[in-house]
């Protein structure tokens, strides 16, 4: 696909150009107000999903489920809703879809009742086996009611004959390949689970003696708890009346986490495996300065996410830092959707040009990645109409040249700018003066290591190297086709 092709692209919507992580998990066990505290939980993290919601809590006696589409804070602020959550335990999550639409019925937590009781399953990441799985569950007579690949795991548990539930559980998770992190609810126990590689981020926090689980610390710090510890890699923890237990049912591996968590998808004031995702954005931003010198009067970010790198870049090149976009947080994508002339005004509904700040400068424009480029190449026209004598595009990842498969909702590499031209028809195309990334070794050097060793990766960082670290059994020909319109991850 040329550059002239590209520029034919005249349909814009500013979320439909970055990468989105597909959900956000919480947990709580035995607390008097868990409905409550999960809601809070979940408008923390918010930003991991944004096109639906759902709560699941035992009340001793039954499970209560409440799932809607839409945001945490259209539904759960109410008290109407909270009321008819009753119970000392819960769990909730926010998802976004991976392609079509989302429907209530992929809404999680998913909830069965199997032999054993009761049983509400949520998860982050993506099966690379899911539609295998699926498909033998189904000539085997199952019968499923979402897209998503979680309902894979739910009828893994609901198949075993082992007699304890957690033993049910661990038999579903030595079937199942790829990312995930997990929360479950059955009436005695609240679980959490990682993937072998811990891809998928989950922390263990406590408030007032009441233990939880959540994809992020700012989750935790949102309702006064206190971070415990990230769950390890490959570990399952159980937590009831007796307290709280850790089971390794894998054989040990070294942890590989998703280093996106790093650079877009975690809040900049969380900590991942005892990293400060601000402190490693803006040495991102410090390491692109090093590496991409260039003469220019301002740095501007890219609202908000290349905030913390154009910070660190500002601050290592002495070049200051302005405010050159100002974004509008009260505009929802569906307000800019329904026609195609509003669509065409996406970027300035959402973001909008600070003309006092760039008009005649030479401008240094900080973003986290470039994917299609559609989003970079309608922003680098914005600086150029509101007066920038010179834009310098700089990218605080390396270029992304390969699709995610573990819970990432990225384009086919065909769709990739970066998959299939160089920088410098990448530059052409989005029309700035120069353009640079941060490269590979960069990136690792702000997470604190030397660099990337190519023979222990310490980083799940497939989508710049292709070195995808677990087997991709759905992810072939006829059957990837089908794997990006059915695995619906939640």
């Amino acid at each position: 696909m040329g550059a002239k092709a590209l520029r034919g692209e005249e349909r814009f919507d500013w979320d439909a150009d970055r990468l989105r992580e597909e959900c956000g998990l919480f947990g709580i066990f035995n607390h008097p107000s868990a409905a409550t505290i999960t809601a809070l939980g979940l408008h923390a993290l918010q930003h991991r999903g944004q096109e639906a919601a759902g709560i699941v809590t035992f009340d001793g006696h039954r499970f209560n489920s409440e799932r809607r589409l839409g945001l945490v804070s259209e539904h759960f602020s109410k008290l109407s809703t909270i009321e008819r959550l009753p119970g000392r335990s819960a769990i909730g999550h926010v998802r976004y879809s991976t392609t079509g639409e989302t429907i209530l019925r992929n809404v999680q937590p998913l909830f069965s009742e199997l032999s054993s009781g009761g049983f509400a399953i949520a998860h982050n990441g993506n099966l690379t086996n899911g539609l295998t799985l699926r498909r033998d569950l189904v000539k085997e007579g199952a019968i499923f009611q979402s897209t998503t690949d979680t309902e894979v795991i739910l009828h893994l548990v609901a198949k075993s004959r082992r007699a304890r539930v957690i033993e049910r559980f661990i038999e579903a998770l030595r079937q199942i390949e790829g990312a995930y992190s997990l929360v479950a609810l059955s009436h005695k126990k609240l679980i959490g689970a990682r993937d072998p590689l811990g891809i998928r981020p989950l922390v263990l926090g406590e408030l007032d003696g009441h233990y939880i689980l959540a994809s992020e610390t700012c989750a935790l710090d949102i309702i006064g708890a206190h971070f415990v510890r990230d769950v390890d890699n490959g570990e399952i923890v159980v937590i009831s009346e007796s307290g709280i237990e850790s089971l390794h049912p894998f054989p040990k591996r070294p942890s590989r986490p998703c280093i996106f968590e790093y650079i877009y998808f975690a809040r900049p004031d969380s900590i991942v495996h005892g990293r400060s995702v601000y402190d490693v954005r803006k040495a991102m931003g410090s390491e692109l300065a090093r590496e991409t010198k260039v003469d220019a009067d301002v740095v501007v970010p890219v609202p908000d996410s290349g905030v913390p790198a154009a910070l660190g870049f500002a601050q290592e090149s002495g070049i200051p830092f302005e405010l050159g976009i100002v974004r509008n947080h009260y505009i929802g994508r569906t307000f800019i959707q329904p026609t195609q002339s509003v669509r065409e005004l996406g970027v300035r509904l959402k973001h909008n040009a600070n003309r006092a700040a760039i008009a005649g400068k030479r401008i240094v424009l900080i973003d986290d990645s470039i994917v299609r480029g559609t989003t970079s190449l309608k922003i680098v026209r914005m600086m150029r109409e509101a007066g920038a004598r010179e834009v310098h595009f700089r990218i605080s990842s390396p270029p992304i040249t390969h699709p995610d498969y573990y819970g990432i909702d990225t384009p086919e590499r065909d769709k990739l700018l970066a998959a299939t031209h160089s920088v410098e028809e990448m530059r052409r195309y989005i029309g700035c003066d120069t353009l640079a990334f941060l490269s590979v070794d960069g990136l690792y050097r702000a997470m604190g290591e030397t660099g990337r060793d190519a023979a222990r990766p310490q980083f799940t960082d497939h989508c710049f190297t292709g070195d995808y670290p677990t087997t991709l059994t759905d992810v072939s020909g006829e059957t990837k086709s089908q794997l990006s319109l059915l695995a619906e991850t939640g």
